[in-house]
């Protein structure tokens, strides 16, 4: 995963994929938008949590991730829910492509963001669905690791 720097501004987020999906691997692709959609995710109200990426033709395409319009840009406005072109290397490409048709894995994305020189980039992640009792067991230990932070919590006040 990509460390969090102060110049990295996030436009949006997944934040159910890893609830959802056990992550496997992790790569940053670019991707490919018009000057409104730009103008649009730096307002920051982007949706990737019902999109996915795929192999077409071979080319990296995004599906079903919702950026709205851009309100100042009249009749030149995007379509909110187009498909953007994700930008991968050929290597990248047959290797994420295999691992979707060989394995049943899934191309989720994590984040779009902006990176240091201000290019919109995409974390994907290659994934693979969890099934209930998985779900169940990432919740137990989540609520377990929020009981072990309040008690160390507590027990560094009392002293």
């Amino acid at each position: 995963m990509a460390p969090q720097t102060p110049k990295q501004t996030v436009a949006a987020e997944n934040r159910k994929a890893r609830f959802h999906y056990e992550i496997i691997d992790t790569l940053e692709a670019g991707i490919v938008l018009t000057g409104t959609e730009v103008k649009s995710l730096r307002g920051g109200k982007a949706t990737i949590a019902e999109s996915y990426a795929t192999e077409e033709g071979g080319e990296m395409w995004l599906i079903n991730s919702f950026v709205p319009e851009y309100l100042q840009a009249n009749r030149f406005n995007h379509e909110p829910k187009r498909r953007r072109k994700l930008l991968v290397h050929k290597t990248q490409l047959n290797r994420l492509a295999g691992a979707v048709q060989r394995d049943g894995m899934t191309l989720v994305p994590l984040k779009l963001y902006f990176n240091e020189q201000g290019r919109a980039k995409l974390e994907l992640a290659v994934a693979r669905g969890k099934n209930a009792p998985d779900k169940r067991e990432t919740m137990k230990e989540r609520d377990w690791n929020r009981q072990k932070q309040r008690v160390m919590k507590e027990g560094s006040r009392g002293d």
